[in-house]
């Protein structure tokens, strides 16, 4: 009775849960709940990291064993891995507060004996530099938050002095310094306000020449010279928010946009015990001028600057006195189209040398100038392009960079010598077929070195260099990788398609199941714009997850690079877009898409586009401009109209709309909006404070005025990036999925 009873029992369990073991989801194929709704695929992160003792130690941040939901600074011994805690969390408790600081950055004092923390970070513009910075002494283990009276969050770059004895930061537009032994603080700039930004930079300035941080101590720390922006002659954009208060308000950004009045721009030295500034005589029209970078010169007596002209046509590398102001030009970088930004410039031989990266040869080179600009030594000769230059071995003699002479996808670590003799090194082993990134320590002899590729997402190691001998596993996202290995899916497919004497880089993910004899509906991902390159042999995150879930549904996913984007395949390829931006990107993505279209496996009435910002404008430009190759196109938060953007990206590439009307209005997809055919799908976030939602209404005007039909999803005060507010990034990608699925079937009716 009690044997019958047991197998009856075992027989219900077996009916109650045989149910449900059957509807367990398979862990090979993708969802959009899995992608965008949980962390599954977040993977292990290092760092962020600091350097220690020339590169003898490194600290990283781990969680706290003590304090769950905390952090400890922890320091490695980098040759032997003997670990430590250097700083518990339960040391970073403030009087009166239940728990740790939140440490969100944080850097050495010089002498390794104060810790200063970034924490309760708010956003501005497109990161979070503001906030509040704490001082942490390491032989007292006293806190002392950094600013007196200031409101919460409303310090930014806070930084130690050379000497350690002092910080500086900047406070609603102003600069102060603060001893750290007396707590006294010290304003040094008073004329601060919504217009007049000391130490700080406009919208435009940040986001087009990455400038966030603008004061810099001098060596001797009795200096500090910063950038001053007047932004009085900028007219402001104004955004509206409907749905945060019973009543709509309105949000300015001052924002110039392409032809319009920039800022005023100067830079000075004010001494750290106050006073007046000393202006730097930069000759020009500040407004229509630009200093894009600027730092003291290897001593306390000079700053170096980059002078470029408004058609950023012109670059003159100065030299100004911090005494007197006065500046002389030490070199000049011309282009008939337009010159990059020096970041690579750094000091050798006590000041007497400095590196530059020019593309006066006609591919992305490293230099060495003497100070007076005199004499010019090319260290790293070729038909290839530095993308980047990671660190200088001076006692060495090395010169350390990132570059892919043989694959524009890729990125690999060379070194060559800083006396210019021999050839380039590649450090990268064979093996490593992808992108690798490096952090060298100061010495030259390790690396925190990060890879990936196109399938595999990435791992960071501890390397010795020269030999790049791997020492220890930093966060090797085993996990992850495994979850990815056993997915449902193909190698991803690189390839080069010909498109009459130019080849253009591109990649392909197939259905798992691909069979050659069938055809499948192609979905292009595109971005064509001089500011990024789609085809890179790396992990592409969420969007390459998502890929490569409609690639197991039975899309064919393509990206495609054209000539203008900022592949390291020399200057013409990326400059040739000169003045006609939108036009010949469109004309290589339309001439790559025909000859895919003919592909055997590819069903040429079911082909696709997609992309944001400037991926949106090229989608429209494709849809508008050749509608007999895509049927359907999805395009998020596009700059419609190029008069739309701001002055330093849009003239850049451009020149000024007053000087090429022409080319603003043919490169700008709604001039083409009446020749809609296919299926448009226009997404934006009201919020946007880099692509104005404005694109997106003007497109609508042009569209209802040629009673073309669309689609339109408009998610309230998101930014560019339409991600906050919960479950956006779900919505969002559900949206194209299924709109994807409904104009873009993979399956056709039978009818």
């Amino acid at each position: 009775m009690k044997h019958r009873r047991f197998l009856a029992a075992m027989l219900l369990l077996t009916l109650i849960y045989l149910p449900v073991a059957a509807q367990q989801p398979d862990s090979t194929l993708l969802t959009l709940e899995r992608i965008f709704s949980s962390r599954e695929f977040a993977g292990e992160r290092f760092g962020p990291a600091r350097w220690l003792d020339n590169g003898a130690g490194y600290t990283t941040l781990e969680p706290s064993q003590d304090l769950k939901g905390s952090t400890d600074i922890i320091r490695y011994d980098t040759a032997t891995g003997r670990r430590e805690i250097l700083v518990s969390a339960k040391r970073l408790v403030p009087t009166g507060a239940s728990t740790a600081l939140s440490i969100e950055n944080y850097e050495w004092s010089p002498d390794c004996q104060e810790l200063l923390i970034f924490t309760n970070t708010q956003r501005v513009w497109r990161q979070n530099t503001r906030g509040d910075y704490w001082v942490v002494d390491l032989k007292t283990w006293q806190m002392h938050q950094l600013g007196g009276d200031a409101k919460p969050s409303t310090l930014m770059f806070a930084k130690f002095s050379p000497d350690g004895r002092m910080a500086g930061y900047v406070r609603e537009n102003n600069i102060y310094v603060e001893d750290l032994t007396g707590k006294k603080i010290t304003q040094l700039t008073h004329d601060g306000s919504r217009t007049i930004i000391n130490g700080t930079f406009d919208w435009v300035y940040e986001e087009e020449f990455g400038l966030r941080d603008g004061f810099r101590w001098s060596p001797d720390g009795k200096s500090i010279a910063y950038w001053q922006l007047d932004a009085s002659g900028v007219r402001h954009f104004l955004m509206i928010n409907n749905t945060d208060s019973l009543y709509s308000f309105v949000i300015p950004v001052q924002y110039p946009k392409a032809g319009t009045t920039n800022s005023a721009c100067r830079v000075g030295v004010v001494s750290v015990s106050g006073g007046a500034t000393k202006w730097f005589e930069v000759p020009g029209d500040p407004r229509n001028n630009y200093i894009a970078r600027m730092d003291w010169a290897a001593n306390s007596e000079e700053i170096v600057l980059q002078h470029v002209n408004r058609l950023q046509n012109t670059n003159e590398v100065m030299l100004g006195n911090a005494r007197t102001g006065a500046v002389r030009t030490i070199i000049t970088e011309k282009d008939s189209a337009w010159v990059g930004v020096g970041d690579d410039l750094h000091w050798l031989d006590d000041g007497k040398q400095f590196t530059w990266v020019s593309e006066r040869d006609g591919w992305r080179h490293v230099y060495l100038i003497s100070r007076d600009g005199t004499n010019v030594q090319l260290l790293t000769p070729g038909a290839y392009d530095v993308e980047s230059i990671e660190r200088l071995d001076e006692k060495g003699g090395w010169l350390y960079f990132i570059a892919s002479p043989d694959n524009p996808t890729q990125r690999y670590l060379f070194r060559t010598r800083l006396d210019g003799k021999g050839n380039a090194e590649r450090m990268t082993p064979r093996d490593l077929l992808g992108t690798n990134s490096y952090n060298i320590s100061p010495d030259g002899n390790w690396a925190f070195h990060t890879y990936s590729n196109i399938d595999l997402p990435p791992a960071t190691v501890l390397v010795q260099l020269p030999q790049h001998v791997a020492v220890r596993e930093l966060a090797g996202n085993k996990a992850l990788r495994g979850k990815v290995r056993r997915f449902k899916k193909k190698p991803s497919e690189f390839f080069r398609v010909n498109i009459g004497g130019v080849e253009l880089d591109g990649w392909m993910i197939k259905p798992y199941d691909f069979d050659p004899k069938k055809r499948y509906p192609v979905l292009f991902h595109v971005y064509g714009e001089p500011a990024g390159q789609t085809v890179r042999d790396r992990w592409g995150g969420r969007n390459k997850l998502w890929h490569l879930m409609l690639a197991q549904q039975g899309y064919v996913i393509i990206s495609v690079d054209n000539r203008g984007t900022p592949a390291p395949r020399g200057r013409v390829w990326r400059k040739i877009v000169y003045r006609q931006i939108g036009i010949l990107a469109s004309q290589d993505q339309a001439a790559a898409c025909r000859v895919i279209r003919r592909w055997p496996f590819v069903d040429s009435t079911r082909v696709g586009i997609w992309g944001w910002s400037g991926g949106g404008s090229m989608t429209l430009n494709m849809l508008f401009r050749y509608p007999e190759l895509y049927h359907t196109g999805m395009s998020v938060a596009p700059v419609a109209d190029q008069r739309y953007y701001d002055t330093i990206y849009q003239e850049r590439y451009m020149g000024l709309p007053q000087d090429n009307p022409e080319g603003f209005k043919n490169g700008s997809p709604i001039t083409f909006a009446h020749q809609l055919q296919g299926n448009l799908l226009l997404v934006h976030g009201t919020g946007d404070d880099n692509v104005h939602y404005q694109n997106s209404e003007a497109l609508i005007n042009a569209l209802v005025r040629e009673n073309k039909p669309f689609t339109m999803m408009a998610y309230p005060n998101r930014s560019h990036g339409i991600s906050e507010g919960r479950g956006t990034q779900q919505h969002l990608y559900e949206l194209l999925t299924r709109y994807l699925h409904e104009h873009l079937p993979v399956e056709l009716s039978a009818n």
